[in-house]
């Protein structure tokens, strides 16, 4: 095994494949005399056609249930290790889900009525009848693609994708942008203190992270790492800052130690900038009021972020988020209930605004609906 791996550039990783155990425990326990393993030439043809016909026949059993309980198709868009931008199509039911297809999407420009032309393509294969939903991220040309749906097709509703909607939202509150309006100028005002606070932790990171050395010196006092988060990926400013919590008491005795005393740089502004900050009480007291009061919003994404069907719970967990972030930033305001908190409505404004307004949770749940067989009340919504 271990010659075969060598000579055919194979991954160790083959040995934890199932289908190889179960190889060779079939030959260990059968009698294989004058056996001859399939040539290149078949396993390329022959078997591979075979193994496509028995694909196919494990796939009928999920399309089969397609009319009865109904289809959401989701599509995404990834870039492959080539640089080549694709978009998936997969069709998603309540048995499983199914890829259909991916799309190399190289030299077209992504316009609501490119992508709109490709997903009417995968709903005439599947049948527009069996069709519920069709899921895509909140950019501008996805949604613009999924009123195009909506137009032409009167059963089938679009529905921007929950994980992306609040990952967006986290964005949004994070890194406020410069204002252009009056009423901008109000938000920038109560989010760009976040802002200045996901920078500095940022710059901290990058400062420990990109320098043997400091590298070195951190390290001795803390088993966990600092995470160096993919800005691609969900909620990777929490994520980042979250993490920041945990090492506190590490970076303190990292900065107050010999070693960093005596440590020399050029910069020995910024080395002195990085110290202050983490030493700052009011500093690590605002990292904890982001983490605090956007809990509720990152466990949600976690749960909407999984495997399992979920579906089901989106409506109830988004009021009890938004009920849990009013708790905590209120009790962080000590206001009572029934006081107005600016902060509080800007947080709430950019989640609906982001979200499309309560009716894409009112289409989640026709979706529930109609994957319970009920699929008359979605015609008679759509046509009121």
């Amino acid at each position: 095994m271990f010659v075969l791996c060598c000579c055919a550039a194979l991954s160790f990783n083959i040995a934890r494949n199932p289908y190889y155990r179960e190889s060779y425990k079939f030959a260990a326990s059968h009698s294989l005399d004058g056996y001859c393993p399939p040539s290149y030439d078949k396993l390329r043809t022959t078997l591979l056609q075979q193994e496509r016909a028995h694909v196919e026949t494990l796939l009928d059993r999920t399309k089969s249930v397609w009319p009865e309980k109904g289809v959401t198709i989701c599509s995404d868009g990834w870039t492959d290790v080539q640089r080549r931008p694709l978009i998936n199509f997969i069709a998603v039911c309540e048995t499983s889900p199914m890829f259909l297809r991916a799309i190399n999407a190289s030299g077209e420009e992504k316009t609501k009525d490119y992508i709109a032309e490709k997903l009417v393509a995968v709903v005439e294969e599947i049948g527009p009848k069996n069709v519920v939903q069709i899921i895509t991220d909140n950019a501008a040309n996805c949604k613009g693609a999924g009123l195009i749906i909506q137009q032409k097709y009167d059963n089938i509703f679009w529905t921007p994708c929950v994980v992306h909607t609040l990952n967006l939202a986290l964005k949004n509150i994070c890194a406020a942008k410069l204002p252009r309006t009056e009423e901008e100028d109000i938000v920038y005002d109560e989010l760009h203190w976040i802002t200045l606070v996901a920078g500095d932790a940022s710059m901290i990171k990058n400062y420990i992270m990109n320098h043997g050395m400091r590298l070195s010196m951190f390290n001795e006092f803390s088993k966990l790492k600092l995470l160096a988060v993919a800005e691609t990926r969900f909620a990777s400013v929490i994520v980042m800052l979250k993490r920041f919590l945990m090492v506190k008491r590490a970076l303190q005795s990292m900065v107050i130690s010999d070693a960093w005393e005596t440590y020399r740089e050029d910069n020995s502004g910024l080395a002195r900038h990085v110290r202050e900050k983490i030493l700052c009480e009011r500093w690590w007291e605002n990292v904890g009021y982001i983490v605090d009061f956007t809990d509720p919003i990152y466990e949600m994404l976690r749960v909407a972020d999984t495997d399992k069907p979920c579906l089901h719970l989106i409506y109830e967990m988004w009021d009890t988020m938004i009920e849990n972030v009013k708790k905590v930033i209120y009790t962080k305001e000590k206001k009572q209930d029934d006081e107005q908190s600016t902060f509080f409505s800007i947080v709430l404004d950019i989640y609906w605004l982001t979200a499309g307004q309560k009716a894409t949770l009112h289409f989640i749940v026709l979706h529930i609906l109609l994957i319970q067989g009920k699929h008359s009340i979605v015609h008679s919504t759509k046509s009121d």
